[in-house]
């Protein structure tokens, strides 16, 4: 049966490298964020690999576009057998001066799209013996003093609480779909990922390390959290 895995938050970095490694061993590639030129130009990267690949630009910080997404890109693609969650927003940096809106939208992203992604695309994961939900965090969710103080001193508080939010949101969804054989599995990437906005050149993870360690966790089905970097 042919795989498709919609991978959600595209971009330069894990999301790219997720993109090609699971296409490359087959699947099918329905891309979601909301820049249309980065979607295409991926979808011609992937189409040039030999990759299926579709472009499905969306407002991932709206709750509402998630039902929409799952249906447009099984309609195009055929049933979903995975979720590749690596949409993330930067916002709301200082809570104290940050406004409601810039705070919904950090929260939405990391979790209230997220789990509207995965209800819209329950009846296809649930048919499918090898589905799978692969969600990459960041350590800034972790509640360690010396976490939350680098969250503060780099104006990232609002990714901070987003991340933790995610996490037990993983945690609990593992739970609650281990029952219909939907593996949940988390990545926590505790580094600097090259090539990505946050890389200021001394950058040490490379995409495609944590692309295969999504891989290789969603080939085994055991483990809920790796720690990368």
């Amino acid at each position: 049966m042919a795989k498709t895995i919609l991978v959600s938050g595209y971009g330069p970095g894990i999301s790219s490298a997720v993109a090609e490694k699971f296409g490359a061993e087959g699947f099918a590639v329905a891309l979601a964020a909301r820049n249309a030129d980065r979607l295409s130009a991926g979808v011609k990267a992937l189409q040039a690999k030999g990759i299926r690949a579709a472009a499905f630009p969306t407002d991932l910080s709206d709750p509402n576009a998630a039902g929409a997404l799952v249906g447009k890109a099984r309609e195009a693609m055929g049933p979903l057998t995975a979720l590749a969650w690596t949409a993330y927003d930067t916002g709301a940096g200082d809570l104290l001066t940050a406004d409601a809106a810039a705070i919904h939208r950090v929260l939405d992203i990391a979790t209230t799209t997220l789990l509207a992604a995965v209800r819209a695309a329950l009846p296809d994961l649930k048919s499918q013996p090898d589905a799978a939900l692969l969600v990459v965090n960041g350590g800034f969710g972790y509640a360690e003093p010396s976490v939350d103080a680098t969250a503060v001193q780099y104006d990232s508080m609002g990714l901070a609480l987003a991340n933790a939010a995610k996490n037990k949101l993983v945690g609990m969804l593992a739970q609650k779909l281990k029952g219909d054989r939907v593996y949940v599995g988390q990545a926590m990437v505790l580094g600097t990922v090259k090539g990505t906005a946050w890389d200021n050149g001394s950058a040490t993870l490379e995409p495609s390390a944590i692309a295969a360690k999504l891989w290789e966790m969603y080939q085994s089905r055991r483990e809920l959290t790796v720690k990368i970097g």
